[in-house]
């Protein structure tokens, strides 16, 4: 499997730093609609993803759902470093098929951790169906 050719580019991708204001964090999500994205350092290594349930548990603590009361935290503070694991950009095409069981999308890391984009699971069974229907 040729991951880069089934690979949404991180220039397509909604992602967020982990020093992006919980307050940024929400309006991506809001403008986007999705229900977990990448979360990159400075040097755009890949960190972990943030959901929407981690948004959910930091209103909740704070116990606000004004947008400004969330300007002073960071996403670095909410977000979960174990949450949907990233593949290497060369990963066999087996370790794909079984990550993308269990997630949604997979972050795509290259060989110094970087975001290089996602695979969705649409794009993996599309993928599948082509190669078992040529």
């Amino acid at each position: 499997m040729n991951i880069a050719k089934i690979m949404i580019p991180k220039v397509m991708t909604a992602f967020l730093h982990d020093k992006n204001t919980v307050r940024q964090g929400l309006e991506v999500m809001t403008r986007y609609g999705y229900t977990a994205v990448p979360v990159l350092d400075d040097g755009d290594c890949y960190l972990g993803c943030v959901t929407e349930g981690d948004f959910l548990r930091h209103v909740m603590a704070v116990g606000s759902t004004q947008k400004h009361d969330h300007e002073h935290y960071r996403i670095g503070e909410i977000f979960r470093r174990d949450f949907c694991p990233a593949v290497d950009i060369d990963a066999p095409e087996e370790q794909v098929i079984s990550a993308i069981l269990n997630q949604n999308f997979l972050p795509v890391v290259d060989g110094q951790g970087k975001l290089c984009g996602i695979v969705t699971r649409k794009s993996v069974i599309s993928y599948l169906w082509e190669k078992t229907n040529r």
